[in-house]
């Protein structure tokens, strides 16, 4: 189990590695070592136990495929330094993962509030381009492996600056003011980087410069790289983060929603598939009642690639003035979450790429309406439709 060092629990193993670190598999998976690292990155002043639950239900659930690394490098106080120091940490742990472990192809991150930005830097760090130049098409690499997922869950991607965006400060725009320009006592370099208050040597914030390729610091091409990017925000209820930024969206754009009739995510209240948006073609989307220029500047950037983008509520939960901490299942008493986590799994392989890794070879493509069903609710799921037509038509079929 995550957190308790090397050992066994549940069919579980875990072993904390010399650079830091602990990973954890399943010992159920005996004809080959899982191919996919799943990395799990915290939030501010947290440590390798708060993807305990998440990570423990990962590998049971997808034992033969999955191996979970959570991210040591910026526990507890680590976390003040800046997101580009904690950035650069967590993609040297990377490295050393992969590293030690040649058999990897694919990866996937999976990171809680402040813990998303840390990755967006890290992937940055980490990107490599494309082998073709001459292949439009082709994408490029996390160090060499497949990118797949990029999971975020309550993340502040348009940091805390502006209007509601820390729900703490109830709104009022005096204290959300003093709130920029005293943060940095608290949470240090972060706190700056939060607020957009960082000016490092006449350089644009460093939130801000994240949204494009910046420099040597391929910030969009890295995001681009993997086949799903989703966010997972919590439409009320989280004080710490707000629905706007975690969600990557203008004020416009926030949906209405009703209280989920699912039992099985039944704090899943909205779901959708946001395209990537040509940057030029969002101008004069930000209105005069919404001049945060800045804000826009984000939000368009960050537009340039698809999101899928999940929206929870805990509004009907006891502890749902924990929001924040309960969309990940961080302690154990805080699971009205794990449906959340269940969310995240079940949609974490794509129905191709399990069709092409759990039946073996030779792989029979006339077999793939016999052994895949996708059941859709509601008119958003039926999207999928036309994306897998898209998917297959780029693959080579047999």
């Amino acid at each position: 189990m995550v957190g308790a060092g090397s050992g066994e629990a549940e069919g579980l193993r875990s072993e904390e590695s010399l650079s830091g670190g602990v990973d954890v598999w399943s010992d159920a998976v005996s004809s080959h070592a899982p191919e996919h690292l799943l990395v799990m990155v915290h939030g501010i002043l947290g440590s390798t136990t708060d993807w305990q639950y998440g990570a423990n239900e990962f590998v049971k659930q997808l034992p033969d495929d999955i191996i979970v690394h959570c991210s040591e490098k910026n526990m507890n106080t680590l976390t003040l330094d800046g997101v580009d120091v904690m950035g650069q940490r967590l993609a040297d742990e990377v490295l050393d993962v992969i590293s030690r472990k040649p058999e990897l192809t694919k990866i996937s991150f999976l990171a809680h509030s402040v813990g998303g930005l840390v990755a967006r830097y890290a992937i940055a760090k980490l990107y490599r381009h494309p082998n073709s130049t001459f292949d439009s098409k082709a994408e490029g690499t996390i160090c060499g492996l497949e990118a797949l997922n990029f999971i975020t869950v309550a993340t502040p991607h348009l940091g805390s600056r502006g209007n509601k965006q820390v729900p703490l400060l109830f709104g009022f725009i005096t204290m959300e003011k003093v709130a920029s320009r005293v943060i940095h006592w608290i949470f240090r370099r972060t706190g700056r980087h939060l607020f957009l208050t960082d000016d490092d040597e006449g350089e644009p914030p460093l939130l801000q410069r994240m949204v494009e390729d910046y420099g040597d610091l391929y910030f969009i091409s890295a995001l681009r790289a993997f086949k799903r990017r989703v966010a997972y925000a919590n439409a009320d209820c989280d004080h710490i983060v707000g629905w706007r930024t975690s969600s990557i969206r203008r004020k416009t754009e926030l949906p209405k929603w009703e209280e989920s009739l699912s039992e099985k995510y039944p704090h899943i209240v909205h779901e959708e598939y946001s395209e990537e948006i040509d940057p030029e073609k969002c101008q004069g989307l930000a209105t005069d009642c919404d001049l945060d220029l800045l804000e826009e500047k984000m939000v368009t950037g960050l537009g340039s690639v698809s999101w899928e983008k999940v929206d929870v509520s805990f509004r009907t939960s006891m502890g749902r003035f924990a929001a924040h901490s309960i969309i990940q299942v961080k302690y154990a008493f805080m699971n009205e979450g794990a449906d959340v986590i269940q969310h995240i799994i079940d949609h974490f392989q794509n129905i191709i790429s399990h069709f092409e890794t759990s039946l073996g070879d030779p792989l029979n493509w006339k077999d793939f309406p016999s052994k895949v069903a996708v059941q859709m609710n509601d008119t958003h799921p039926t999207l999928c439709i036309p994306e897998l037509m898209r998917t297959l038509m780029g693959i080579e079929l047999e």
